[in-house]
């Protein structure tokens, strides 16, 4: 009788899951991600959540990181993250995660700042201080390859990015690599240099909205809702009406800075206004090889997990194909929804 009652419990259980009609997706402060805040409060999410007649509640994070460890956990059924950041942190911790939404990518967004000096040469014996193991890292890494230098000739320092700028403001942190709106930010004290960008390494850094494929699969709806509501809102803000003004003046004043620092920041990102511009990165070939490229970073800094064998240990999927084990594919590239986008269709 007792076992009866435990399955009968966990069948209830499972129903109740698979019949959901409310989720969470969760970002953190970031210009291509800024957008969700405020499309939440102007009610396009809600608008198009009361369409597929579900409830999606928008959450901002203050930490990036652990944003995504919430996301990981089970804590939000979406979350904004980098490409490298949802390899390394679901994917490879065994939560079979889809790019949703590929929104931009960084085109000088993120980048490597020193003080005293103009070269990233002198970067050389210094300590850098930096969310380690993110993009940042990838960033950092990607610079010193450029000057012929190496991670063991500088030191790395892990510093959250809400403690970056206080952190930059102390005599005794001479670099940093960071994303906007902190690198902004850190760029305008004294005596400091961008030495390094993400102009230079284009279409490396991208960012997406990314959420659990077992929940897309049950709910479908999520997935048309969530994308709906992206691109109505890139509609409103990519033009040069009122609304657009308006629209970036909120988001300027949310990640802390004024319309004239926001849209510096948006000059700084490749934004797919349109679905149609997301699809042709996403199905194109170059994604494979980026993709790769990252998986090699990470395995070469023990991102992939302790029993990981080589770069291709997570297989992961795009339109153009797959790179890595095809039998372990944890993170997927899914253009069906903006396609429908695309289309009209959603």
């Amino acid at each position: 009788m007792l076992r009866l009652t435990v399955l009968l419990l966990s069948l209830a259980l499972s129903s109740q899951s698979f019949a959901r009609d409310s989720f969470k997706v969760c970002w953190s402060i970031y210009v291509g991600w800024m957008p969700w805040a405020q499309a939440a409060e102007q009610g396009i999410v809600k608008k198009w959540a009361d369409k597929y007649d579900i409830d999606i509640e928008v959450v901002q994070i203050n930490d990036y990181i652990e944003s995504i460890n919430q996301y990981s956990a089970g804590g939000f059924d979406a979350c904004t993250m980098t490409n490298m950041d949802a390899l390394t942190i679901p994917a490879a911790g065994g939560v079979d995660s889809t790019a949703l939404i590929v929104g931009d990518f960084s085109n000088g967004n993120d980048g490597i700042v020193l003080k005293g000096s103009d070269s990233l040469a002198a970067i050389k014996g210094q300590t850098v201080n930096l969310v380690e193991l993110s993009v940042s890292h990838y960033l950092l890494a990607r610079g010193l390859d450029s000057v012929g230098l190496q991670e063991s000739d500088i030191q790395v320092v892990n510093t959250s990015d809400a403690d970056m700028v206080a952190a930059y403001n102390t005599d005794d942190v001479k670099a940093v690599a960071t994303w906007n709106p902190l690198l902004s930010e850190i760029t305008t004290m004294p005596d400091s240099h961008q030495v390094f960008d993400s102009s230079l390494i284009p279409g490396e850094i991208i960012d997406l909205l990314v959420i659990n494929t077992h929940t897309l699969k049950a709910h479908p709806a999520l997935g048309k809702a969530l994308t709906g509501a992206w691109y109505e809102m890139m509609a409103t803000m990519s033009g040069h009406d009122e609304a657009a003004i308006a629209a970036r003046d909120a988001m300027a004043t949310a990640s802390g800075t004024d319309l004239a620092g926001y849209d510096a920041q948006l000059a700084s990102t490749r934004m797919f206004y349109a679905p149609s511009e997301a699809l042709a990165l996403t199905e194109s070939e170059t994604l494979i090889k980026t993709m790769q490229q990252v998986a090699e970073f990470s395995f070469n800094h023990g991102l992939l997990g302790e029993g990981a064998p080589d770069a291709g240990f997570i297989g992961i999927e795009t339109p153009a194909g797959t790179y890595g084990d095809s039998s372990n594919i944890q993170l997927r590239f899914d253009p069906s929804y903006m396609r429908m986008a695309a289309e009209g269709s959603l």
